[in-house]
């Protein structure tokens, strides 16, 4: 295990911080450029909150608005196109995953020379990773991507219909201001399907990092425990403050680096399903609830123990090594039912999808990654008929 681990982002947590945001905001810059998706933040009064915040600290603000759920190329040339012509000098993210993602890029689009594309990760000669961007402040409304404390983003190039990301030490946020209250409205389906997002992100770190990392093998599992003993909590009841907070404090650590440091881990069921929603503008955890038992099982063959082991810690299930293919299989249903109970899909045709275009979806995976051997990295890498199959099996 050797890694070199650094987070800059100055995180505020805590019900009714978003008052904090007008003063955090001002340390950076004079005139924020505001990200925003949906009507949903306006209806339940989030916006004028933060535009009062921002308002009363001095720092005026341009719209940009109707970021998309699975936020487009398009949309981020806007954005950045806003921030020049309005002479913003900080970005402000209130709104989800897609927000927090679309506003990154921006940020960075706007010193950016060439096509935006280019930040992104693909096979292509052009690739270039940005270096410089606005100063950026978060507010997560959604408990799922944990954009918030990282230097990710995934956007989708509507023209082609690729969807792919890009991470870089400029697009970490200064300050992320994260407000469990703002998600009280979210609805049961979408809370579920962020409960879903934030165990992937630790599942395929677990699953596909190198060996010899059990303290960031404990720091997954008590990530998934948490989630899977709040997440219900907060489908059922999004007015459970205490419940919003546990699942969004997961959220928040399960990608801001801890669980996956000095781990190398490839991410197979994110670039699968990336594929899925930039073609059929599905949510992307519902994506992931449909993806990531089926590539589970699909994993869990050549390495029955590593499975066990998550059946074991996970679900209390006993395994030995002659039978730890069973106690695998049986941890994956478990997990499997768990996302149904919550309301997520673990079958395509639940999400509309059929087999149309399953050969396309694995020549899109393998176009944003692939090794040597034109295989999709994880452990095991997929060859496109792998991809293939392992999505029919969720048909």
């Amino acid at each position: 295990m050797k890694f070199t681990y650094h987070n800059p982002t100055r995180l505020i947590f805590g019900a009714g911080t978003l008052a904090q945001l007008g003063t955090e905001a001002r340390a950076y810059g004079k005139k924020a450029l505001l990200v925003t998706g949906g009507g949903s933040i306006k209806r339940n009064g989030t916006f004028q909150r933060a535009v009062a915040s921002l308002e009363q600290a001095g720092v005026s603000w341009a719209e940009c608005s109707g970021v998309e759920p699975n936020p487009r190329l398009s949309t981020v040339k806007r954005g950045a196109g806003i921030a020049k012509e309005e002479g913003c000098d900080i970005v402000v993210a209130l709104g989800g995953g897609s927000t927090m993602d679309a506003a990154k890029v921006m940020a960075a689009a706007v010193f950016y020379e060439g096509d935006p594309w280019d930040m992104m990760v693909h096979r292509g000669e052009n690739r270039r990773k940005p270096e410089r961007a606005l100063p950026i402040v978060t507010i997560p409304t959604l408990a799922a991507t944990g954009s918030e404390m990282n230097g990710g983003a995934v956007i989708t190039d509507e023209a082609t219909t690729v969807k792919s990301f890009v991470v870089a030490e400029c697009l970490y946020p200064k300050v992320s201001v994260v407000d469990p209250e703002l998600a009280a409205s979210v609805p049961a389906d979408q809370t579920a399907y962020g409960v879903c997002d934030l165990i992937t992100h630790v599942t395929e770190s677990y699953f596909n990092g190198v060996d010899g990392t059990p303290l960031q093998d404990r720091i997954a599992e008590g990530i998934i425990i948490t989630a899977m003993e709040w997440g219900p909590k907060a489908v059922v009841n999004g007015h459970d403050v205490e419940a919003r907070a546990q699942v969004q404090w997961a959220s928040t650590v399960a990608l801001m680096g801890v669980a996956q440091v000095g781990s190398n881990a490839a991410f197979p069921v994110h670039i699968i399903e990336h594929s899925l929603s930039a073609h059929h503008d599905i949510a992307h955890g519902a994506g992931l609830s449909i993806v990531s038992p089926a590539w589970m099982r699909f994993a869990a063959r050549s390495r029955p123990e590593r499975f066990a082991q998550f059946a074991q810690r996970i679900f209390g299930i006993p395994f030995q090594k002659d039978n730890a293919a069973e106690a695998a299989a049986e941890g994956i249903g478990r997990f499997e039912a768990f996302l149904r109970t919550i309301g997520c899909p673990t079958r395509l045709s639940e999400v509309g999808i059929g087999e149309e275009l399953l050969e396309r979806y694995a020549k899109d995976s393998l176009l944003i990654a692939s090794d040597a051997e034109g295989r999709l990295p994880g452990r095991p890498p997929m060859s496109a008929s792998d991809i293939v199959e392992t999505l029919r099996s969720v048909l």
